[in-house]
Order: structure tokens, then C-alpha cells, then sequence
């Protein structure tokens, strides 16, 4: 089971939209999603009442992270929370401050690959790290000195290894969210630096540090990867950079 997510929009035309848009993330794989938007499909607005009803059909032992537009919908929230007759259910939810579209895209990756309630919120809370690189207005974590490349891919061996970003239009959001999909559940913990531009080291568990990589098509990314599944996390992120990240455009 993953962490499930509910979202809550006074538009439900633009919930269904935001949904549809983050399960292209997904390759195939399953995360509760709970809507809780609009009064009806045309009228704007939102409902505690609906917003409790998301939760429960949402909730998961492993917790819900709830994702909401603005204002009232943030109140309704709040009141799901005290309805909410199951006090361990109730502890269970997580309401965070994301944007809700690129919050909600980060958040359903992150939850797809296994990770806590927490790990989901954090990562849903830097769902503008991508858009606000791009534009100039974010850097990546500081620059760390480059490791010696090791030889030995033993099972708790440090391995290096680079790919070659051969899909048209780079790491853009699909892309990138499989990139974390062949690295989760591994036991690896993955970097990622983009030689050709510098940008990096970020890393290749959060779908929003990869895209601020800017990897473009041509560009040459270094992966470091250590712990057991670090020689796999190598082959596969190499395996999957020349199959094109399948990425059709």
C-alpha cells in the first residue's frame, strides 16, 4: 500500500484535470487519489463534508497527504479533520501547504515509489523546484567535490556510471518521473549531476530535483549510487536513458 492523496479544489473540472495530469506520472502503477471539488460539476466551491469523505476513501495506514487551491478550501479541510470520528485516522493526515497542481504531480511520484507520508508532503512542498529553475530563480543543492569514481559494484559498493539524455525534449516531467520509478525500492541512495551544463548534484529519488537538472536532449547526467541496489539503480537508469525514458516526443 502507498500514502494516499486527496485533493481539494473549489473546481472539480479543474481537480479532474489536475488528477488526469498526475496519473500520467504513474507508468501504470496505482495511488489513492480522493477528489473532494466543486458542489456539482459546474458550481464552485467546496465541501467538509465531501473533503471527509475524500480522506476516508483515501486513507491508507501509511497516512494521506491532502492538497488544496486556496481559501476555503483550505477551511474545509480543517473541518474534514474534525469530523473525522477515528482519532488514528484523523492523526493519519497530513494538510499541506503545496501548489496544487505541480504539488499534487510530485506528490502521487513520491507516494508511488514507496515513500512515507512525510517524505510525500515534503516532496509535494517543492513541486515548484522544476519551474522556478527553469526561470532563473532557484539553484540546486551546493556542488559537492566529485567522488573518485570505484571500480567494484560489490553488494554495498559505491558505483559511477553516466547516460546520455537521448529523448528529444530532455528530463521534462514524464521522463523524470520514471527516472525515480527505476530507482525506488532499490535500497540505493542515487545522485545525479548533469555534466554537460554542471547543474547538480540533486538527488534521483525526487522527481522535482531531477527536473531542476535542466538535462536536455544530448546532454551527458553522472550518477553516483551507493548502498545494495546500487550497481542495479546503475544499470537501470543507463537501460532506461537508452530506451529513451519512454518518452514518445
Amino acid at each position: 500500500m502507498s500514502v494516499g492523496i486527496v485533493v481539494v479544489s473549489h473546481s472539480r473540472a479543474l481537480a479532474t484535470a489536475a488528477v488526469a495530469l498526475a496519473e500520467e506520472m504513474l507508468n501504470g502503477r496505482e495511488v489513492a487519489i480522493g477528489v473532494a471539488a466543486g458542489l456539482d460539476e459546474t458550481t464552485f466551491g467546496t465541501d467538509a463534508v465531501a473533503v471527509k469523505d475524500a480522506i476516508e476513501e483515501a486513507d491508507d495506514p501509511s497516512g494521506v497527504v491532502v492538497l488544496m487551491d486556496l481559501g476555503s478550501a483550505v477551511l474545509s479541510a480543517e473541518m474534514a479533520l474534525e469530523l473525522l470520528e477515528d482519532d488514528a485516522a484523523r492523526e493519519r493526515v497530513l494538510l499541506s501547504p503545496a501548489p496544487l497542481v505541480e504539488g499534487l504531480v510530485a506528490a502521487v511520484v513520491a507516494a508511488a515509489g514507496g515513500a512515507t507520508r512525510d517524505e510525500v508532503a515534503a516532496e509535494a512542498a517543492q513541486g515548484l523546484l522544476g519551474k522556478t529553475s527553469q526561470l532563473g530563480d532557484v539553484a540546486a543543492p551546493e556542488p559537492e567535490p566529485e567522488p573518485e569514481p570505484k571500480p567494484s559494484a560489490g553488494k554495498d559498493a559505491e558505483v559511477t556510471g553516466t547516460f546520455t539524455v537521448g529523448n528529444a525534449h530532455g528530463l521534462h516531467a514524464r521522463p523524470a518521473a520514471r527516472l525515480v520509478e527505476a530507482v525506488a525500492g532499490l535500497g540505493a541512495t542515487v545522485t545525479l549531476r548533469n555534466l554537460t551544463t554542471g547543474a547538480g548534484p540533486v538527488p534521483g529519488d525526487s522527481m522535482m530535483w531531477v527536473s531542476t537538472l535542466g538535462a536536455e536532449h544530448g546532454h551527458e547526467v553522472r550518477v553516483d549510487a551507493s548502498g545494495p541496489g546500487a550497481a542495479e539503480a546503475l544499470a537501470q537508469l543507463q537501460a532506461l536513458a537508452a530506451a529513451g525514458f519512454g518518452d514518445e516526443g
